[in-house]
């Protein structure tokens, strides 16, 4: 009884576990009330680290690459073999010999040889296998940093596409307000048209630009839709499963002023392509020593036990069997081998043709460090100035309708100042993402794998 009420306690535990994480991972992603899944920027990147294959065919380049290094670490280890031979003497050798002056004809050996056991190989001092050990680590670590620099890349596509999906909602919700405010002011000037109070021309130009703003619309509409795809697609989950964003652009604008970046704070010291391009050096370097002890010498041991026979029938299983056993150490010594200097030389050049190489990388990076800090930067004073640009289309906006309402103005005003204040909030929005996706770059380049801070 003690026993079944000590296993219903563990079961209720369990259970009570069970709901808990089920309570957190709803937390974690929460459902909306139209049924999708409402992610944030932090979740898409965890889910796209897990989902995307990009990730895992890295994660299994790294296992091949510890393969083949205990692939050369099991050379180190004895190789055993077993061998069998077996030989049919066409003519047989002949020995002449004289017997009280006769010379007679003698052949030696018997017409069937067999022989066979097993055979031990193991190299005692192998200088070109213990360097060969040493390249395989460094191939180990550049295998890890290309995925680290895949999981960098996959971080940057879900970053930008993220950003590119809340542009594509916030310029939808533009679009749609100026839609419905030139969808209003059409209905107003038709009802003034219908009345006599207002020309024909008046309400011809209302209409012509509500038609004009629809296409609009409907293609942003259409590019949120290829966004959210793009997203889904990266994120390595069902194009069909619905889910949304949190947020727009505009809740990151405060986050363009708490936290500048500065160029004398930036370096390369984490970026994959450099750390890839010293990676190579290295394996370079060391593949140059493996070629060095091609002039060094080899000692390995050798044993064997053997059973041989010799018959002139093939009624083996009434053979004579008759063991033997052989130790031996072989030593190899290189006097002289031309594609050993020649191989040398070859990569001696690689090794510098690399160091060129990074050379050149690491000032075009600091270009491009610099280019994402000005782009930042310019974004940044351009949303201050597009912040006050929309303050003013909607006060232009505003008197434009009370000008023609008290016959003062024209319908070409209000039309104009509708567009202006469109064209404000698109580019205001626009600087934003801008900003966001040059700062996604630059921490990429940087090697930084945060991004939401």
């Amino acid at each position: 009884m003690k026993r079944f009420l000590r296993t219903k306690k563990i079961l209720l535990l369990m259970l009570g576990f069970t709901l808990s994480a089920n309570i957190q991972a709803q937390d974690s992603l929460r459902i909306n009330n139209s049924g999708a899944l409402k992610i944030t920027l932090q979740q898409a990147i965890e889910i796209a680290q897990n989902e995307n294959p990009t990730i895992r065919i890295a994660d299994k380049e790294i296992e091949l690459k510890k393969a083949v290094s205990q692939e050369v670490y099991a050379n180190l280890f004895p190789q055993a073999s077993a061998v069998g031979t077996y030989s049919r003497a066409i003519k047989k050798q002949t020995m002449v010999m004289e017997f009280g002056g006769v010379s007679q004809s003698i052949q030696v050996g018997s017409d069937n040889s067999y022989s066979g056991g097993i055979q031990i190989n193991l190299p005692l001092f192998a200088p070109s296998l213990y360097k060969t050990i040493n390249l395989t680590k460094v191939d180990i670590e550049l295998a890890t940093e290309k995925a680290h620099a895949s999981k960098l890349d996959l971080i940057n596509q879900v970053v930008k596409a993220y950003y590119q999906l809340l542009l594509a909602q916030d310029s939808y919700v533009v679009l749609e307000k100026s839609y419905k405010n030139a969808e209003e002011n059409y209905k107003n000037i038709d009802a003034k048209y219908q009345q006599g109070l207002v020309s024909e021309y008046d309400k011809i130009r209302a209409e012509v630009q509500m038609r004009s703003i629809k296409p609009s619309v409907v293609s942003a509409a259409n590019g949120i839709r290829l966004a959210m795809l793009q997203l889904k697609v990266l994120m390595g989950i069902d194009p069909t499963t619905e889910i949304t964003v949190e947020g727009n652009l505009k809740d990151h604008e405060s986050g363009m002023f708490t936290r500048q970046i500065h160029a004398n704070s930036m370096n390369l010291e984490q970026n994959s392509d450099i750390k890839q391009l010293d990676l190579n050096a290295e394996m370079l370097r060391r593949q140059l020593k493996v070629q060095r002890t091609n002039y060094l010498p080899t000692l390995s041991a050798t044993f064997g036990y053997m059973y041989t026979s010799l018959n002139n029938d093939f009624k083996v299983f009434h053979y004579n069997w008759f063991p033997y056993s052989t130790l031996g150490l072989s030593l190899n010594i290189p006097l002289f081998n031309a594609t050993t200097s020649k191989k040398t030389k070859q990569v001696k050049i690689q090794l510098q043709q690399m160091q060129d190489t990074r050379i050149n990388a690491e000032r075009q990076l600091n270009m491009l460090v610099q280019s994402y800090l000005d782009n930042m930067a310019a974004n940044t004073e351009q949303v201050i100035s597009n912040k006050e640009s929309i303050n003013q289309a909607e006060k232009g906006r505003m008197i434009a309708v009370k000008r023609y309402e008290v016959g003062a103005g024209t319908v070409l005003e209000v039309n104009d100042s509708e567009i202006a204040l469109t064209q404000a909030e698109l580019v205001y929005n626009q600087s934003i993402y801008n900003y966001l996706t040059a700062k996604a770059d630059l921490y990429k380049t940087l090697g930084r794998d945060t991004i939401v801070e």
